[in-house]
């Protein structure tokens, strides 16, 4: 695109270092690069569009100005330009909250979840193409996951790991609808208004799939433990769901053993994988999801 400025400034808050800040039309704008080879596939531009487009309206999320495929004969990659939003990234506001703001946030991130959750989806699988069609997962078995991708962990710890897996995957076989995920919701993710603490805007949707309504809850609370924010992600995700914040808390836990055991399989390459390691084999150590090896 012609009027987009080539001096791209790198954002932080992400691990893959493609997210940029840049200029359209003299108004400022994010820019999203797909190298080749990424693994997702020359459609991940229009994917991640297309979820974009989906979603707006119902969660806060930026206007898309374009995407783009990679071009292999020029050797340029793909990109995704969307409006800059203002706010602040949740991860960065939420320490310096107090008890009422920690709540505040956490209602606001369960509100998010709880929406999504109620965005049905046929089957369960990846986003594909354009037009969202649902591909096919390897596989719907935690126990299968856990032999998949973890195959250098010592046979004892995998092993008690896959037994705590078998009563997660009968609590996660009790829903039997699908939704859209995001699959990489938390407060990093998040754009807040920092005086009323409400999205601005959700970021980062390249996980985007259909899956189980319980999956971005668990993502919400994995790392962020505080009892109040905990309490009112529940309370705000069932005011808008139903059932009740006890199951869902257990639900949330056996969703995102999923998550859990794919970073785990890529310990090293970034802190979130290697937290992951250290959440997983304290799971798998005591044979209890709510696990918590960091302290206080």
């Amino acid at each position: 695109m012609s009027d987009l400025e080539l001096s791209l400034d790198p954002l932080a808050g992400g691990h893959s270092g493609r997210t940029f800040l840049g200029e359209v039309g003299g108004e400022r704008a994010v820019v999203r690069i797909y190298p080749p080879g990424d693994g997702r596939g020359s459609a991940a531009p229009e994917v991640d569009r297309a979820v974009l487009r989906l979603v707006r309206g119902l969660v806060p999320v930026p206007e898309v100005l374009e995407a783009r495929r990679e071009d292999p004969a020029s050797g340029l990659p793909g990109l995704l330009v969307t409006a800059y939003v203002p706010g602040e990234r949740g991860d960065l506001v939420l320490p310096g909250l107090d008890e009422d703001g920690t709540r505040r946030l956490g209602r606001s991130m369960g509100r998010v979840a709880g929406t999504l959750a109620g965005m049905p989806m046929l089957r369960p699988g990846p986003f594909v193409d354009a037009d969202l069609s649902v591909g096919r997962f390897p596989g719907d078995d935690l126990g299968e996951w856990i032999e998949s991708r973890l195959p250098g962990w010592p046979q004892g710890r995998r092993a008690s790991l896959v037994e705590a897996a078998g009563p997660a995957q009968d609590v996660l076989d009790t829903v039997g609808r699908t939704c859209v995920v995001h699959s990489d919701l938390n407060p990093k993710n998040v754009l807040v208004d920092p005086g009323t603490l409400e999205p601005t805007a959700v970021l980062d949707w390249e996980f985007a799939h259909a899956g189980h309504p319980w999956t971005d809850v668990g993502n919400l609370v994995r790392f962020e433990r505080h009892p109040a924010y905990v309490e009112a992600v529940l309370e705000a995700w069932t005011g808008l769901r139903g059932g009740s914040p006890e199951m869902l808390l257990a639900g949330a836990r056996a969703a995102d053993l999923w998550a859990l055991i794919d970073l785990a399989a890529r310990v090293g390459t970034n802190p979130v994988a290697d937290r992951a390691d250290v959440l997983l084999r304290a799971i798998a150590e005591t044979g209890d999801l709510h696990a918590w090896p960091f302290g206080d």
